[in-house]
């Protein structure tokens, strides 16, 4: 009988056994350290391609090929843990260590991933968690603050998208934007993510992190990695915000008293048709009357099975304008689908996403800015017959709130992104991948000037552009103007790469080795204008009603003859990662690029880079400290390049309409020469030597890194000005500047603070760079070594720049007139070009170097505290040591004009005497330091609510909450973009203040 039951033991033991080597399920949760689940993380059984991810709760369920197989379960901001299985427990709680206690989550590099502990080169990473919140569209405002060397500037104008400059300025012919790469498609339009669907930020800072992306990413890279479906059960989330903002600043304008006050006490009389006895506040008049209302709402529902997953999300934004008539709407729809096939060795995806964008503009915009700064508070909005108020006797002065309401200026724009990959898993370690991915933008953009603007046609009606742009004379035909346009850009791309991935005992290898080609068709569409229409309220919809044959003199603009452009792109590229025991790291990365935009003798560029870092942390000496847990040095040198900011043919000659002439008694079009070609233009290309040192100290409480960089760009691409006999046109493309900036970048991430209910977390970046203009010159150029530029032409300062370019000095230096007070008659004088004292300066003669408006200093300052189940963020950025131009301060300045435009209250005290007031110099040239409340999130989460709500929170956020700076304009936060950087122009839209509510619930 013994024996009987030692067989059948034996006999159910074979059995359990076998059973577990055909098949073994094990379960689970992923947590951070907070013990919050952990969605999309990835569960990989090691020596296998099996993986899946979790849930929306951090849950997992997966088949393993034996009971010791070894699990490792990674997330994007987190430490990989290594779970090796016993054969007994088949149930895990994993929690997993964050990136602010080790620098070893999980980078997007492109074309691949890596390990932040074995990064050899600067990138920051920003999960989304650590996003700005509040009523934000675009990107750029989602890393305000956030990543050392990233400089963005935003306005209050919610149609208007972020400026962002990395590591300073690098051409002088760009934006200096960053390159966008969403989910592995490069060059995508950003406006299309919704800010809840991104997982994380990667932003690629030295040219050894982005020479990969070879002529795009002189400016840096950022990659994008939104969300991807969990495993089993679907998960469904919702988050909405309702907000409202209000003008957190305004100009000091003098009211109707005080104006009456100055005029009396200086003999000045307002005009009858000025003066209606009214005290109009002009700014308020052009803001809707009780703050903006925003709003915006966000559903997504994800799952998946054993050999696939989805995610789906639907969100939407209404976001109104402060000011009159302006508002903005976008609906996204996003869909990414994985399915894996073949025993899970070929995995198949598909990623759409269609954004629709709803733009209602400001009727000419800063012209409307500049006439509610500068209109008299004595003259009323509306007359007593209900129609608007104007004075067409004085030349350009209108009633900005009938500029409102008389036009209309509205964009339309869809953007789809469609994308397809398949990556195969291939013996020995390699991986084989094929991208295909498509975009269009459609843009159906409409102006309408009814018949009230035609009144304007006789009282100099100018535009106000922004700066570096001159203003031009409009002229809005008769009975009402229109115009309409509608172009469309479309890219497509294929890319093939082939990795290696493999292990031979201390030595670790990973390559890339990959073909790009796209195609670019930008501007494909058509633009008309029109006037003379029957009735005003046709608008732009119907522009055959107009009959503008009829108009003596009026020209259809049929737009920029330029507008469509075709450009290609081939490129090969590669990259070695060479490991020697986690301990030696060297990396090196090769692109060659082909584009059709330059000329036919250069057409090909090469892009390389080498990195190298030593771990130190992991060398025999350092096992008996106690300080540091981890400690790297890093060094890096690389050559990007930079082929934005001029036309496809820009290198070609190219002939067309230079106006009429009269001939025979008729007026004969005249066609010729335009533009100059330069069969030798070749890519612009910023080489980047970088070092830093990345550690973890105390335990891991403390995190950080530090860099330094030194960053050139060399053959800047410019339209230099030349002899017209070498070249008829009189300027050519050319490659002749160079440009450097340097600078020195850290980062801190402290757990200040962790107990059983309570915690703090703090983390800082501060970033200082110096740019210089190095060189600006050419063999053709005839202008010498610097060009003055920037020309707001504000009223009596005809032909005065604020800025110049010029060969040791920085973008965006100023060189104006120097003020050196008022002399015994109390009239304001200049130094001159010799130090001499001046009433009469010279312009351009006596100007003088005045500071720059790049910033010495950027500071981010990030605090999260926890108590229970009460979460607050208070977060603080700065700029630190620019220069801006208030030229707005400068025209309304002008005390011997104030009885025909109003003028700032602190100008009371000036004499109308004194011709030389408001002269653009140095007086108005101001400290444009700033340290900004910028965020303030009240957070509350009740956890599992009931059977179906799994996670609600809501919360409570305050934006630009106070800005503590020295400088007299609406705000300091002025454009640090483009080319002309710092300079405040009668076209700031005002800033807000936000409250909102919000609140996100899983279930």
């Amino acid at each position: 009988m013994e024996k009987l039951k030692l067989l059948l033991l034996a006999f159910f033991l074979g059995l359990s056994i076998n059973s577990w080597a055909q098949k073994t399920e094990v379960s689970g949760v992923i947590l951070d350290e907070k013990n919050l689940p952990l969605p999309a993380a990835n569960i990989l059984e090691k020596g296998t391609t099996h993986s899946v991810v979790t849930d929306f709760d951090g849950k997992f369920k997966m088949s393993v090929s034996n009971p010791n197989a070894t699990l490792v379960v990674s997330f994007i901001g987190f430490t990989d843990q290594t779970v090796k299985l016993d054969g007994s427990k088949t149930n895990f709680t994993i929690r997993l260590a964050s990136a602010t206690t080790a620098l070893e989550q999980v980078v997007v590099v492109g074309y691949g991933k890596g390990s932040r502990k074995n990064l050899t080169t600067a990138v920051t990473s920003v999960k989304a968690d650590q996003l700005n919140n509040g009523v934000i569209s675009d990107v750029g405002q989602l890393l305000q603050g956030k990543v050392a060397g990233l400089n963005v500037s935003s306005s209050g104008d919610p149609t208007k998208q972020s400026s962002v400059v990395l590591r300073g300025a690098s051409t002088l012919n760009s934006s200096q934007g960053p390159f966008y790469v969403v989910d592995g498609i490069p060059g995508v339009d950003i406006s299309i993510i919704a800010p809840e669907d991104i997982v994380t930020i990667d932003v690629l800072k030295d040219a050894a992190a982005t020479a990969i992306y070879g002529n795009r990413a002189a400016n840096g890279v950022i990659m994008v990695t939104t969300k991807r479906g969990g495993k089993d059960k679907t998960q469904i989330s919702y988050s909405n915000y309702f907000g409202k903002e209000y003008v957190s600043n305004q100009l000091n304008m003098m009211n109707a008293k005080q104006l009456r006050d100055f005029t009396s006490k200086n003999n000045l009389n307002f005009t009858p048709e000025n003066d209606k006895g009214a005290d109009t506040d002009w700014q308020k008049a052009v803001l809707r009357d009780n703050g903006a209302l925003s709003s915006s709402h966000n559903l997504s529902m994800s799952g998946g099975g054993e050999h696939g997953n989805y995610f789906a999300s639907i969100s939407t934004i209404n976001k109104e304008g402060v000011l009159l008539g302006n508002n903005f709407s976008r609906l996204i729809a996003h869909l990414a689908v994985e399915q894996f096939a073949f025993d899970d060795k070929v995995k198949f995806g598909l990623n759409v996403t269609n954004s629709n964008s709803k733009y209602a503009n400001v009727p000419q915009r800063n012209t409307v800015l500049l006439q509610a700064v500068s209109h008299l508070p004595v003259s009323p909005v509306k007359n007593e017959d209900g129609s608007y108020f104007e004075n067409f006797i004085q030349t350009s002065y209108f009633n900005p709130v009938a500029m409102i309401a008389h036009g209309d200026d509205d964009t339309k724009t869809n953007n789809f992104v469609g994308s397809f990959t398949t990556e195969v898993k291939l013996p020995f370690g390699f991986s084989y991948n094929l991208n295909l991915s498509y975009q269009q933008l459609n843009s159906l953009h409409g102006e309408f000037y009814d018949s009230y603007y035609q009144k304007y046609n006789s009282a100099n009606f100018y535009n106000n552009p922004d700066p570096p742009l001159t203003k031009t004379l409009m002229n809005f035909g008769v009975n009402g103007s229109a115009l309409r346009s509608s172009y469309q850009n479309s890219n497509t791309i294929i890319e093939s790469f082939l990795n290696w991935d493999r292990e031979f005992g201390d030595h670790k290898i990973k390559a890339v080795l990959g073909y790009s080609w796209q195609e670019d068709v930008l501007g494909d569409g058509f633009q008309a204008t029109t006037t003379n229409f029957p009735v005003d309220n046709v608008g732009y919809n119907n522009l055959a009603l107009s009959n503008y044959t009829s108009v003596n003199g009026y020209v259809v603009n049929f737009g920029d003859s330029k507008a469509y452009q075709k450009k290609r792109l081939i490129s090969y590229f590669g990259r070695f990662n060479y490991n020697y025991k986690d301990k030696y790291l060297l990396q090196g990365t090769l692109r060659r690029d082909g584009g059709s935009v330059f000329g036919e003798n250069n057409r090909w560029g090469y892009f390389p880079s080498v990195g190298g870092a030593w771990r130190i942390d992991k060398e025999g000496f350092m096992k008996n400290q106690g300080i540091f847990t981890d400690l790297k040095l890093r060094a890096s040198y690389g050559e990007t390049g930079n082929s934005s900011g001029f036309n496809a043919y820009t290198a070609q000659f190219i002939s067309g309409s230079l106006g009429t002439f009269y001939y025979n008694g008729q007026q004969v079009g005249a066609y010729g020469p335009n533009q100059a070609a330069n069969p030798d233009l070749k890519w612009e290309k910023t080489a980047t030597a970088n070092i830093g040192l990345d550690f973890t100290i105390l335990k891991g409480r403390v995190s950080g890194s530090v860099d330094l960089y030194d960053k050139k760009t060399t053959d800047m691409i410019f339209n230099y000005s030349v002899n017209p006999v070498l070249v008829p046109v009189g300027t050519i493309v050319a490659n002749g500047g160079n440009m450097s900036n340097k600078g020195i970048e850290v980062g801190l991430n402290i757990n200040a603070i962790k107990t059983k209910n309570f915690s703090w977390t703090t983390n800082l970046n501060g970033s200082h760079n110096k740019n210089e203009i190095t060189k600006l010159t050419n063999p053709y150029f005839i202008g010498g070594d610097s060009i003055r530029r920037v020309q707001p032409e504000g009223a009596g300062q005809t032909g005065s720049t604020l800025q110049i370019f010029k060969e040791g000095k920085p973008l965006g230096q100023f060189f104006t007139l120097k003020y050196a007070g008022k002399n015994s008659a109390g009239v304001s004088q200049y130094v001159a070009k010799d130090g001499s004292l001046t009433t009469t300066p010279a312009i351009g003669t006596d100007y003088h170097y005045a500071g720059s408006a790049q910033p010495k200093f950027l500071l981010g300052w990030d605090n999260n505290f926890t108590y229970k189940k009460f979460d607050l963020n208070i977060f603080f950025r700065g700029v630190f040591g620019n220069k801006i131009f208030n030229a707005t301060r400068a025209d309304l300045f002008r005390p011997s004009t104030a009885m025909t435009t109003n003028i700032l209250v602190d100008a009371a005290n000036e004499s109308p005497n004194d011709l030389n007031s408001y002269k653009y110099s140095t007086r108005f040239i101001e400290d444009g330091s700033y340290l900004r409340l910028d965020n303030l999130t009240l957070g509350y989460d009740f956890g599992k609510v009931g059977k179906y709500i799994k996670k609600l929170r809501i919360y409570e956020t305050v934006n630009n909450l106070f800005v503590i700076t020295k400088y007299s304009g609406i705000d300091p936060e002025v454009e640090q973009g483009g080319t002309a950087p710092g300079v405040d122009s009668n076209n700031f839209y005002p800033k807000t203040r936000t409250f909102l509510f919000g609140l996100n619930v899983v279930f």
